[in-house]
């Protein structure tokens, strides 16, 4: 089967700089790596994507492949492969594995210079749940106690696993296990993780029955938290080492995600509140003075006479503090003049002694003179 060309491999153009290159074949790497992908062709695709970066990176092997395609790589007289094609035993790709999934993140076949998976360095997952809370915990701030389902460390044989430890016999204690790998670049030394102790390189004796080896169990824990104040709906707060423990027994984190009730007589705006004041008419015209009820404790605030429905009274620091930092927000008074929907014939009859030109505000005067006319 004749070969693809090298550029098309990589997905570049023959004018490709070497930075670009580089970065193609990163992520093809990336993607078709055995130890990542789940494709059924991805390891010949793998080998594929090494051969073209492996010519197409060097100056040299560019150069000749520019000007002699796939051919130049055939005379097997001055370094060349018996089976035909370059050997590629001398070229180093550790450096780029090492770039692309963090030196030995990644074990298998195919992790040239690599070690083994480091699993002592997995953390366990992250949990999420969700804190319903009303108006005022979130405002004020509270305390929560919350029953959690997760993974923890076995608490008899202490996250191990087992009984009697021992070193593996297998990889010697090493956690890996070296081999000869041939490929169309020549042969490798890889190293893949050791079956027999999982890369710990440690046995046991004996197998925890409570755990059965696994180093933790599922179960209940409940745990106390803080809620500081000012949250809001859609925060979250983070709580470090809470989450699950990992089968090494390094644990995630915990992670509260809060909604937020409403409250019957407070609206929120960020770090901002507002409450609407209903007065009546006679307190609007003259005047009046109201007890409020902040989040800090009650105020009386001074209703100046001839309010109206919509006018604001700013209370300064009144307001949330904000979750981040200590400063507080605002609070406002929204004034609404309640205008009464039944009268009695006295009120009626007050209401008619009392409209009379002496009650008209220039405003009034100006409307009624321009629909007149």
């Amino acid at each position: 089967m004749a070969k693809k060309d090298y550029y098309e491999v990589l997905g570049v153009s023959k004018t490709a700089t070497v930075d670009e290159i580089k970065s193609a074949f990163k992520k093809l790497a990336k993607k078709y790596h055995p130890d990542v992908s789940k494709e059924p062709d991805a390891e010949a695709k793998f080998k594929e994507v090494q051969e073209a970066y492996a010519v197409l990176s060097d100056a040299d092997r560019r150069r000749k492949y520019d000007q002699f395609g796939h051919d130049a790589f055939k005379n097997t007289s001055s370094g060349g492969n018996p089976q035909g094609g370059y050997d590629f035993s001398g070229f180093d790709f550790s450096d780029i594995f090492d770039n692309i999934f963090g030196g030995s993140s990644f074990g298998g076949s195919f992790g040239f210079g690599g070690g083994p998976r480091r699993e002592e360095n997995i953390k366990g997952k992250d949990v999420l749940v969700n804190i319903k809370l009303s108006f005022m915990e979130a405002v004020l701030g509270c305390g929560k106690n919350i029953e959690l389902s997760m993974h923890d460390t076995c608490k008899d044989c202490h996250g191990a696993g087992g009984f009697g430890e021992e070193t593996c016999n297998v990889c010697h204690g090493s956690g890996t296990i070296t081999s000869e790998q041939r490929t169309i670049f020549g042969s490798f030394l890889t190293k893949t993780t050791c079956n027999n102790c999982g890369g710990t390189g440690k046995t046991y004796k004996e197998t925890c029955s409570t755990c059965r080896g696994a180093g933790r169990i599922k179960t209940k824990k409940e745990i106390s938290v803080t809620i500081p104040e000012g949250v809001d709906t859609g925060n979250r707060l983070r709580i470090t080492g809470k989450g699950e423990v990992s089968k090494k027994g390094i644990p995630g984190d915990l992670y509260l995600e809060f909604e937020v009730s409403d409250h019957d007589f407070y609206q929120r705006d960020e770090n901002d509140i507002y409450m609407e004041l209903p007065i009546t008419i006679k307190e609007a015209i003259l005047g009046c003075k109201k007890t409020i009820k902040t989040l800090h404790g009650s105020i009386i605030l001074t209703v100046p006479s001839g309010s109206e429905t919509g006018d604001k009274h700013r209370l300064k620091g009144k307001g949330i503090k904000d979750v981040n930092q200590s400063f507080y927000g605002d609070m406002y008074i929204v004034i609404k003049v309640i205008i009464p929907q039944k009268l009695s014939r006295n009120q009626k009859q007050l209401l008619d002694e009392l409209d009379n030109d002496d009650l008209k505000t220039k405003e009034i005067e100006k409307n009624e003179r321009f629909n007149e006319n």
